[in-house]
């Protein structure tokens, strides 16, 4: 299975084999298997002090409008280093479930909201073509783990009958042109393939934000009323 819960990119110098996206194609369209999971006890690499500052997590949930009270996923939670920003943002009134492949990374996530006190973080095992949410939510976070998935567009199916009516969906990953931490270019992400996935997918990209320095965010809405209320 190759849906990891991977923050690469946080650190340059990290190195994971993954799968070329050639000519705009998906691994799974390709007939490849997608990549081996990050590993948890390489966590700390991707976390470098510098993160915050080109990361820019505020602006990024002020694009998705999570707010106080606002029930949210961390797809590919890994370590937890969003899933936290995302707990502060929504209050105790609001709920954020942390979803990966991986049980050792819920762990990890789980230990990271006990540490820093939160009691508003879920922790979620999904699988490599269902998130499997418990509830209807208002917004989806998915951060540099897009390349890691072996079926992206069943993937996001499932993922948009999570989705509130008026839900969005935002998408980061590392831009082509090279500059910053990231991946080498050639296992970069064109965010073309995934705005065609994510149409495939019943989604329907809303805005392309560009003030990240190294990457972008696809914001993606149902296009049609999802039948959440579950």
């Amino acid at each position: 299975m190759g849906f990891a819960a991977m923050r690469l990119g946080a650190c340059g110098a990290l190195v994971c084999a993954m799968a070329a996206f050639a000519a705009g194609q998906t691994p799974a369209q390709q007939g490849q298997h997608a990549p081996r999971l990050f590993q948890p006890q390489n966590l700390g690499q991707l976390e470098g002090p510098d993160r915050d500052l080109w990361q820019k997590p505020e602006q990024i949930m002020d694009a998705l409008g999570i707010a106080d009270r606002s029930v949210v996923a961390d797809l590919g939670a890994g370590g937890g280093w969003f899933t936290i920003r995302l707990a502060r943002r929504v209050g105790p009134q609001g709920l954020v479930y942390a979803q990966d492949v991986q049980r050792e990374m819920l762990d990890a996530t789980s230990r990271r909201a006990l540490k820093e006190g939160l009691t508003n973080v879920r922790p979620v095992l999904g699988t490599a073509t269902d998130p499997r949410l418990p509830a209807p939510v208002d917004a989806v976070l998915i951060v540099d783990t897009y390349h890691e998935m072996d079926d992206p567009v069943k993937l996001l199916g499932n993922l948009r009958r999570a989705l509130k009516p008026t839900g969005r969906v935002g998408i980061v990953d590392y831009r082509k042109d090279g500059y910053g931490p990231g991946p080498e270019l050639e296992d970069r992400v064109d965010p073309e393939v995934i705005v065609r996935d994510a149409t495939a997918a019943g989604l329907r990209l809303l805005r392309r934000e560009t003030f990240l320095p190294y990457q972008f965010l696809l914001v993606f809405g149902p296009s049609q009323p999802t039948s959440s209320a579950r």
